[in-house]
């Protein structure tokens, strides 16, 4: 792409050419090209998309009045390609036809609409490579922005190449690839001005434009025909340019007739550039015969089909530069001339901005738009709508209501500050008790959010007495995110579990679960187990729909059913309950709470000898702290360290600590148990077990990791009290491992076999490898060297595969010391295989097909395909049959 017509682009050029030529290829691209107002961005869009022999090309652009609703931009990118709806899986048809209002279905997700569009739009790319140009990004609306931020991410082997221009910073952007565009030098500067300087010009004050401009285009064009001569001359220095450009168009527009002002103010208003609204407005209006005359002379508009200013900067100003009274005037013709029936939420928006005062009516038509968003997924749009509803409601109790939604939708987004300044704006209504609680409630979900789990149990323990004269059923559940809150806290706990409220007759499962985690805190593990039984009977029945997914992480999550799950030793339910909370999070777009989720899947993961599936969903936890600004969960990065060998759980329990995490602090002591005994350090791994103090779930799990310490250091009572702890903990081929691994180690050889047996029955793949690790070892050590090398490459092999490399390598040197020359298995070729190779490689064996892997994982079909022939390349085989029984 050569800079004719341009000057000074060549380098820009030249970049744009290579992303479309990599593109073309097969190479999805991704550029952002960012810059002051006026530098050449959007000539440079203008370029790409003249200079795309043999692409498609789609526009669209950012701008300021929408960045209100929902998808705006996105719809208009995709527009064009709407008739190929029909051929997206089912899922993604039913999320991008509801995000845009097309059909009536469940709320989507940001995540599966940015699928469908990645489909739809490598659909297109199938039939002709597709460049996709997105001027003034910086305001798009959050979805959109959002959206094309996750499809940007995703573009691997499509023939896409997808290019925004962003003057400011955008969080969904932030971090892709990226230009600066930088000012013309001086040379291209003066040549620029003199196209547009009509006769001779004193010299200072020609020096004097090219310094103002700092090799800005635009302020080139634009500083001759706003600013006289003698301002030029002595200088502007103290206004910014992008303040002094938008001042020049304002003072060429100040001469027009009032009625030409007026209709430019129109269309700066009409965030659409509908002509027919424009005309129809100018009626109810009453201006002049032709307005437009006037207007047209400037150069700064043009009216055709789409109404188009010549830069940004115009409408900002024509807008700016009006009186408060034209605006107003200006917003009431629109909104009368918008059709209710065809367009509520622009009326609505238009009514909004041409009302001054308090007016319930129009508060009304605020709050219906802003549930119709949230029914599109777009919760931060709905919140910004109930804060205008707030704003303009007469009466203070409906007011601080609307507050409160605007409050609940911005947390449920991840926008977790705003979401506390709008309770701060709550709490300074009319008194109500019942409002009080549910602020209190909400703030305490923000505390534990933001992991700040000893703020949250008081918080929530007090809406929830607060909330039981009035709300039984919300008492409830309030009770039992506190007392999750306070098991993460790792405050005592016996006391406030008793406080609960009545449970409700027939019991739900909530109920059920809150029961049981009662009763096992304070009346202990044997009482607790019926109850718990009954719990998760209930759990597993239990028919979730997407307004429940405020409630997923203390139904399934590592809260509340997750713990039950693990107290009663069923690894199959406690994996399913993270799947469907990951699930639940994910499908409703709640970010902050998929990142809690993403974590519990990953320890289960983990624990099922997944290391690469494992390590996708951590991957994502941080991806999403990256967009939301929230920190990373992490805490499943304690046990891929501790099986890797590697020490942060030092750091992480101080910290922890520190931050009055309790329950943190104890998945720390449990992980660096782990760590030292892969390691071979028993004495410190039996220092670590010690410290964790009797607690739900940790109890249990850190009985082995004490028992196999003790056992190596000679503390043979400890091992003994080990046994002793088992002995109320109900049967499952989990629990049966564990409690066989604590005989043999307490001298019941024959159980080192029993424990595999039970384990082969589980998905628990590194608790087998160590079982069969410490019957070989016994075996060696018994002078049966035969018999335990057998064990010990199992074990081996088992172990590398499961991610667990400290302990792999105990069963290497032991394999050694039985006299096998043995190879150390560190990397087959299929350990070669990303985190994402891993997981397609694995839904592909099982069966699914490439739109449905895409659907799984999010990305594109044809993105499936480029990773599988990877795969098929690393692991040797040729066929998806052949995958069935490679071993990876």
């Amino acid at each position: 792409m050569s800079d004719e017509g341009l000057l000074g682009r060549r380098t820009e050029g030249e970049a744009l050419e290579r992303l479309l030529t990599q593109a073309r290829s097969g190479a999805g691209q991704v550029l952002v090209l960012r810059g002051e107002a006026g530098i050449g961005k959007t000539a440079l869009l203008d370029q790409v998309s003249t200079r795309a022999s043999g692409f498609r090309v789609a526009r669209a652009a950012g701008v300021e009045s929408e960045s209100a609703f929902p998808y705006a931009g996105l719809h208009q990118l995709c527009v064009p390609f709407l008739d190929r709806l029909d051929r997206l899986p089912a899922p993604q048809r039913e999320a991008l036809g509801t995000a845009f209002g097309m059909a009536a279905g469940p709320r989507p997700t940001r995540f599966m609409v940015g699928l469908a569009v990645l489909t739809l739009l490598a659909e297109v790319a199938d039939e002709q490579p597709l460049v996709c140009l997105v001027d003034d990004a910086q305001w798009l609306d959050s979805m959109s922005s959002a959206v094309l931020g996750f499809v940007a991410r995703r573009l691997l082997a499509e023939r896409i190449a997808l290019v925004f221009v962003l003057r400011e910073t955008n969080d969904y952007l932030d971090g892709l690839p990226e230009l600066f565009v930088r000012g013309l030098d001086d040379g291209d500067a003066r040549a620029l001005l003199e196209s547009v300087i009509k006769g001779p010009v004193d010299g200072r004050v020609r020096d004097r434009i090219v310094a103002e401009a700092r090799g800005n285009p635009l302020a080139l064009l634009e500083l001759p025909r706003a600013w006289t001569v003698a301002e030029l001359a002595d200088g502007l220095d103290a206004e910014p340019l992008t303040s002094r450009i938008e001042a020049g168009f304002a003072r060429q527009i100040a001469p027009l007739p009032a009625d030409t002002r007026l209709l430019m103010l129109t269309a700066a208003a009409e965030p659409l550039g509908d002509a027919t609204l424009l005309w129809q407005a100018a009626g109810l209006l009453g201006l002049g015969a032709d307005p437009a005359a006037a207007a047209l002379g400037t150069g700064l508009i043009e009216f055709g089909a789409r109404v188009r200013f010549r830069h940004p900067l115009v409408r900002s100003a024509v807008y700016r530069s009006a009186s408060a009274v034209d605006r107003l005037r200006v917003h009431r013709a629109l909104a009368d001339v918008t059709d209710p029936a065809i367009d509520p939420d622009r009326r609505a928006w238009h009514r909004a901005q041409g009302t001054a005062a308090p007016d319930e009516e129009v508060a009304a038509g605020l709050e219906n738009t802003a549930g119709r968003a949230q029914a599109r997924g777009g919760l931060l749009a709905a919140a910004a709508f109930l804060e205008q509803a707030a704003v303009l409601t007469p009466e203070p109790g409906r007011r601080a209501a609307r507050e409160l939604a605007a409050a609940r939708a911005k947390r449920d987004a991840g926008a977790l500050d705003a979401s506390l300044r709008l309770l701060s704006a709550v709490e300074a209504g009319p008194p109500d008790e019942r409002r009080s609680a549910q602020v209190e409630h909400l703030r305490g979900h923000i505390a534990f959010d933001r992991r700040r789990v000893a703020d949250a149990a008081p918080l929530l323990f007090s809406a929830a007495r607060r909330l039981a004269p009035s709300d039984p059923e919300l008492a409830r559940e309030t009770h039992l995110e506190a007392l999750s809150a306070a098991i993460w806290a790792g405050t005592p706990l016996a006391d406030a579990a008793r406080t609960a409220p009545p449970a409700r007759t027939p019991a739900c499962a909530l109920d059920l679960v809150l029961d049981a985690l009662t009763t096992r805190i304070t009346s202990g593990y044997a009482q607790a187990v019926p109850l718990m039984t009954r719990a998760l009977d209930e759990l597993r029945a239990f028919k979730v729909g997407a307004e429940d997914v405020s409630r997923a992480p203390w139904l399934f999550g590592n809260r509340a059913g997750g713990i039950v799950a693990t107290e009663m030793w069923d690894f199959d339910t406690r994996r399913a309950f993270a799947q469907q909370q990951v699930r639940m999070a994910r499908d409703a777009g709640a970010l902050v709470q998929l990142q809690f989720a993403l974590n519990f899947l990953a320890d289960n993961e983990l624990l099922a000898g997944e290391p690469a599936a494992a390590q996708a969903l951590i991957e994502e936890d941080q991806r999403i702290s990256e967009v939301t600004g929230t920190p990373p969960v992490g805490y499943a990065v304690l046990l891929q360290a501790a099986y890797r060998g590697e020490d942060v759980a030092t750091r992480a329990r101080a910290e922890a600590v520190a931050a009055g995490q309790g329950r943190l602090a104890v998945i720390a002591d449990w992980t660096a148990a782990i760590l030292h005994n892969g390691l071979g350090r028993h004495d410190l791994a039996r220092d670590a077990a010690l410290r964790v103090p009797d607690s739900l779930v940790y109890s249990c799990l850190i009985t082995s990791e004490l028992a196999e310490a003790a056992s190596r250091t000679g503390d043979t009572a400890l091992v003994s009290q080990a046994l002793q702890r088992s002995s109320d903990w109900v049967d499952t081929p989990w629990s049966l491992g564990v409690k066989a691994r604590l005989r043999a180690l307490n001298g019941d050889p024959a159980a080192f076999a029993e424990s595999i047996s039970h384990f082969e029955q589980t998905a628990l793949r590194g608790e087998l490898g160590r079982a069969h690790l410490l019957h070989g070892e016994w075996l060696r050590r018994e002078g049966q060297r035969v018999e335990a090398r057998e064990h010990l490459r199992t074990a081996h092999e088992t172990l590398v595969a499961s991610g667990m490399p400290t302990f792999a390598e105990r069963a290497f040197r032991e394999l050694q010391a039985t006299g096998e020359t043995a190879r150390k298995r560190t990397a087959e070729p299929t350990d070669e295989l990303t985190a994402q190779e891993y997981q397609i490689a694995r839904l592909a064996r099982e069966g699914y097909s490439n739109p449905e892997i895409g659907t799984r994982l999010f990305i594109s079909p044809r993105t499936v395909e480029w990773h599988l022939r990877k795969v098929f390349g690393k692991v040797g085989v040729t066929s998806r049959r052949q995958l069935r029984d490679a071993r990876f």
